[in-house]
């Protein structure tokens, strides 16, 4: 007979478990996380401490940037369970990173890792958990970017940009004046030019393009790609292999390669043009590129020992004008294809393009953090900058938000053209006003949160006295905007914003008081057929009810349920006195002292709310009326 008790006890606590679970989820899914956290909190205590309830509890701690919380929660649910879903590995990860515990990160990456190669759910996870950690990183936000072709352009070849002191320098084929044609395109050899851009509310307005200010720049041959020290005090450029009679050099198969230069301003011209000693006459070696410190030269280069076509290397800049022998910055950069135009922006980002990565189209341009981070991975910067030609020569001004790319798009001027960027955060407004539903009076004092599409409350504010609040928002998302009062129903609406900058998106929130003169109202509570036990949907209702009681602790009330006509009088008596008893206990579990709830009894039929009386035919909806639980408050 113990063994039994033992048995029905277990099983008793089993189901209380699941329902005590399925409560916490219910709150969880309608972003109320604090609810959720003590309900899952309690059901750990009660011995349910399984994955779900673990990583949920590190969820409701996480969505509300509480990392560490989330971090005892996320890391207890690792320990204890060898499958798990990565999407949990890699928010313990941020955790981590967040409290600074870079070695707990770093080894749970390479799980992290380990798991999405190798895991036989394969293209599911893959796909899923690329767009969660888009989401969980949430890198930009919409970002809108105009792309102009810039009136400098020609019908010639125009590339590869560098701007100093507002002065932008390119590569041009359209010096006509020279009678060499080059033989790869039929057209002129480049030179280098230059040309004054100003910024006039906001556009961009361009002088006379005109050569370099030196004529021992430009030669019959080719010059581009330029970069310039932060001093503007020295030139790196682009040449062919020319002698000092101005003649080509070849190797011995005849072939004339590419050599890095250098040119120091004297007087405001660039004279004392050096070439720099790590060139070759069998190899190409050109782009250059400098570090934010001017303290490393970036260039390309074919020659021997590399990874692919061409490479991208550094060399350190030492004292006296002199250089380290050459490094190839490895695969983290380098393919069996052609790494190009390399770029380093003021916060240290490189910037290059490839065609040995699977891109948009031919050359694509692509950013790399790989001058903090050695493992770091390159990322395709996309469309509009990539496209299905090539692009390449990317520069980024100070500012961070404009700069120039270069590509052979169709919709160009010449063979290759430049092109002007802006990039700007898309943002939109979202505001409304909180009202009291049953009223429609204004309400100040309104918890109101804006939270994203994957649970995390971004920001929450309070109404002022006018009910009013407003969100700033990111384009082309979808949130939910929880309203939340004491002594009201939170009420919830989803917002999902387009594309357009600056758009204001009008929403209202409705609360609907628990509290109407005397009586506690809550949605209808439901039982299963001829049953009285508390369903799921039915608790969380009354937790409306516990929360009432909690934020009243002097309020005492009373319990009445009621039925439909249907079944015999005395049966229904018996049933809802059943129901309002369990209602009552209900309350009492959940921390409502039992001196609070004066009684708790059931009325059956005797106080039906229409005509739907014995043997009078009604509908399912006309019964449903008379199926109701009152709360009413004897004392507050």
């Amino acid at each position: 007979m113990k063994t039994k008790l033992i048995l029905i006890f277990l099983a008793f606590s089993s189901t209380y478990m699941v329902a005590q679970r399925k409560l916490a989820d219910k709150f969880f899914e309608n972003y109320s996380y604090v609810k959720a956290t003590e309900l899952y909190e309690e059901a750990v205590k009660k011995g349910d401490s399984s994955a779900h309830v673990l990583t949920r509890l590190g969820d409701c701690y996480y969505n509300n940037s509480k990392t560490e919380e989330a971090a005892v929660w996320y890391g207890a649910a690792l320990k204890k369970y060898d499958n798990i879903n990565p999407e949990y590995i890699y928010k313990y990860i941020q955790t981590q990173r967040s409290l600074d515990n870079y070695a707990e990160a770093s080894k749970w990456l390479e799980k992290f890792k380990e798991i999405q190669s190798s895991d036989s759910r394969g293209k599911e996870y893959s796909s899923r958990n690329i767009e969660i950690i888009k989401e969980l990183e949430d890198i930009d936000g919409e970002i809108l970017v105009e792309v102009e072709n810039l009136p400098i352009n020609s019908e010639y070849s125009d590339f590869g940009t560098f701007v100093y002191d507002n002065e932008l320098y390119f590569a041009s084929a359209r010096n006509t004046d020279i009678k060499k044609k080059y033989g790869w395109n039929d057209e002129p050899f480049l030179d280098i030019y230059q040309v004054n851009v100003k910024n006039n509310d906001g556009k961009r307005e361009f002088g006379s393009p005109d050569f370099i200010k030196a004529k021992k720049i430009n030669t019959d041959y080719h010059e581009a790609s330029i970069a310039i020290t932060n001093d503007g005090k020295t030139l790196y450029f682009t040449r062919d292999n020319v002698d000092k009679r101005n003649k080509l050099g070849y190797d011995k198969k005849g072939t004339s390669h590419l050599k890095l230069y250098r040119a120091s301003l004297v007087d405001d011209k660039w004279e004392n043009i050096v070439e720099l000693p790590f060139n070759d006459n069998y190899n190409s070696t050109g782009h250059p590129a400098l570090s934010a410190d001017n303290k490393i030269l970036y260039f390309v280069s074919d020659r021997e020992g590399g990874i692919g076509q061409t490479d991208i290397y550094e060399v350190d800049i030492l004292e006296d004008n002199s250089y380290s022998d050459p490094r190839n910055l490895g695969d983290r950069i380098n393919t069996e294809g052609r790494e190009m135009f390399p770029f380093v922006s003021k916060d240290s980002i490189m910037y290059f393009s490839s065609d040995g990565y699977l891109g948009l189209g031919l050359l694509d341009i692509y950013k790399s953090n790989i001058i903090k981070d050695e493992d770091a991975e390159p990322v395709n910067i996309g469309a509009p900058y990539n496209s299905g030609y090539d692009d390449f020569a990317y520069f980024k001004n100070e500012n961070k938000t404009t700069g120039y790319f270069s590509s052979n798009r169709l919709e160009g001027k010449g063979g290759d053209d430049i092109y002007g960027f802006k990039a700007e955060k898309c943002k939109q407004i979202i505001e409304g006003i909180a009202r009291d539903k049953k009223t429609n009076e204004i309400l100040a004092g309104v918890e109101v949160k804006l939270i994203n599409n994957i649970g995390k409350i971004v920001v929450a504010v309070t109404t002022d006295v006018n009910g009013a609040f407003t969100f700033d928002a990111d384009c082309n998302k979808t949130y939910t905007v929880l309203g939340s009062k004491k002594d009201y129903k939170d009420d919830k609406v989803e917002v999902t914003t387009d594309k357009t900058n600056e758009k204001v998106t009008k929403t209202d929130l409705y609360l609907q008081p628990l509290i109407d003169n005397d009586q506690i109202v809550i949605n209808p509570i439901f039982f299963d057929f001829d049953k009285w036990n508390i369903r799921t949907d039915a608790e969380y209702e009354l937790e409306n009810i516990v929360d009432v009681m909690r934020e009243h602790p002097g309020m005492i009330i009373k319990i009445e349920s009621h039925t439909d006509s249907r079944g015999s009088d005395n049966y229904n008596m018996k049933l809802s006195d059943r129901r309002a008893k369990s209602t009552r206990d209900y309350l009492i579990s959940r921390g409502i002292a039992k001196d609070r709830i004066e009684s708790a009894i059931g009325y059956g039929e005797t106080q039906l709310l229409n005509k739907c009386s014995n043997k009078v035919e009604c509908t399912e909806e006309e019964h449903q009326l008379n199926r109701r639980s009152h709360f009413f408050i004897l004392k507050n």
